[in-house]
């Protein structure tokens, strides 16, 4: 079930307010885990077992590293990150590695590589659930010895298939102490709405843009039509991620935040604390800083740095491209922290501008495409000076006012004139005659839509 969807709008989100809001305080996390169980199996039911086993194998495991804290709690902490990683590496990864062995021992039998379909979410969920079995263990939470509680944490539907890759550390005390309110209820719904247009009415528009110009010829047409694709995926994950945190808001959780407009970096660097901070983070502190960070010499950071963005890469999916695409960023962030950081902040903010784009746009060209024949390919046309055939610059003309309101909605621009004015007396009628606007535009896009996919599903 998307959120951008006239199902999801008008009969699974008010079907779970109601339950939620009436029943008593101690029935709370049992409505939001039922409704979270069939918000998921509304299109893989048969995907809920796995998903209760993950659930089990993670409570599982908090309750042993608690209980034998003095004896073996590394033990079984070891083994049930494994364990995750196994369910994710079979469901996940299986397929690939099964290619990869028959290309590197040809001498071997051939066999037909399984063909396992991905469970939604799965990288998410199970990045969340061994965040918390390493956090009991750190003994920075304490262990959850309600079931239904961990579930409800595992399961949440706001952030369950997508993200942002909520840490246990960061909801521990909301999950039995959050407070609604009608501010918090408000903002969300504000947040909501805001994440739902970002979707309905600019990425799916320029996956639209992406898919028409990805195959015309001339140098124009492929610089537009990667752009076009650069704004689809900023603005499908940043409005699922708002859509997701606005969710949390009505239900009383407060999710961090996992965008910060960062396509208006002036580096590699600042990118990526702008761009899906939660992965980021979860990287950070679960792999980078065991593995020793920057305290181990330069030759040791510059390994890190080579192994976090490989497995950032291969978490996004089973492909080569998506290890280039990590490697790609390694090489740009080790470069950027050995001399050229020091450059950027010194050269005009317009060039560090323009660089940081164009670095991203190639990036986002790395992370398209599979087939490497296809992305050679692709990548001849943006630097191989050529003329646009009358098609490609049709299209073009046409979505300009598409791209402008783009441009101008991965920028801050439009937040810092809503702050500006917030204090106006017509403030408040203007911003909910504006919901309501973008609201109805949403859901007549949706109904007339047949183009309305998720990017990050499939991760």
């Amino acid at each position: 079930m998307l959120f951008s969807s006239n199902v999801f709008l008008f009969g699974f989100l008010p079907a779970v307010l109601l339950f939620y809001y009436l029943v008593p305080r101690k029935w709370k996390n049992p409505v939001l885990l039922l409704f979270s169980l069939l918000f998921y199996g509304w299109g893989e039911p048969v995907y809920l077992f796995l998903m209760i086993g993950v659930i089990a194998l993670n409570y599982g495991c908090g309750i042993l590293i608690h209980r034998f804290r003095t004896r073996c709690p590394g033990k079984i902490l070891a083994a049930g990150v494994a364990a995750n990683l196994l369910i994710l590496g079979f469901f996940k990864y299986a397929g690939f590695l099964s290619a990869q062995l028959q290309i590197l021992l040809p001498f071997l039998p051939q066999w037909q590589a399984p063909q396992i379909p991905l469970p939604i979410g799965i990288s998410f969920y199970t990045f969340q659930s061994m965040s918390y079995i390493i956090d009991v263990y750190r003994q920075e939470v304490a262990v959850q010895r309600n079931p239904l509680t961990f579930g409800t944490y595992v399961t949440l539907f706001p952030q369950l298939i997508a993200g942002p890759i909520v840490r246990y550390s960061d909801v521990a005390l909301q999950m039995d102490h959050r407070k609604e309110s009608m501010e918090a209820f408000s903002s969300g719904i504000l947040l909501f709405v805001v994440g739902l247009s970002k979707k309905v009415l600019l990425a799916n528009p320029m996956g639209n843009l992406w898919n028409l110009l990805r195959e015309q010829p001339g140098t124009l047409a492929a610089w537009i039509g990667i752009a076009a694709y650069t704004f689809q995926i900023y603005f499908d994950f940043s409005g699922y991620s708002d859509m997701a945190r606005g969710l949390g808001r009505m239900f009383g959780f407060e999710f961090l935040e996992n965008f910060r407009y960062p396509y208006i970096s002036r580096s590699v660097t600042e990118f990526w604390r702008r761009w899906h901070i939660s992965l980021s983070t979860w990287f950070r502190e679960y792999v980078y800083i065991p593995l020793g960070g920057n305290r181990r010499g330069l030759a040791r950071q510059i390994l890190n740095l080579l192994i976090v963005w490989g497995l950032t890469g291969l978490w996004h999916g089973a492909s080569w491209n998506f290890v280039l695409w990590g490697l790609y960023y390694a090489v740009l962030l080790i470069l950027e922290k050995a001399f050229l950081l020091k450059r950027l902040q010194k050269a005009p903010a317009a060039l560090a501008h323009v660089y940081t784009i164009v670095l991203f746009m190639l990036g986002w060209a790395l992370f398209y495409f599979e087939d490497m024949a296809a992305l050679g390919a692709f990548l001849l046309r943006l630097f191989t000076p050529a003329a646009s055939g009358s098609a490609g610059l049709t299209v073009i003309v046409a979505h300009l006012p598409l791209l402008l309101a783009a441009a101008l909605g991965s920028t801050p621009l439009v937040s810092r004139i809503a702050a500006k004015y917030s204090r106006s007396r017509l403030a408040f009628p203007c911003l909910v005659l504006t919901l309501a606007v973008l609201l109805l535009l949403c859901t007549a896009s949706l109904a007339s839509q047949s183009y309305n996919p998720f990017i990050y599903f499939r991760f």
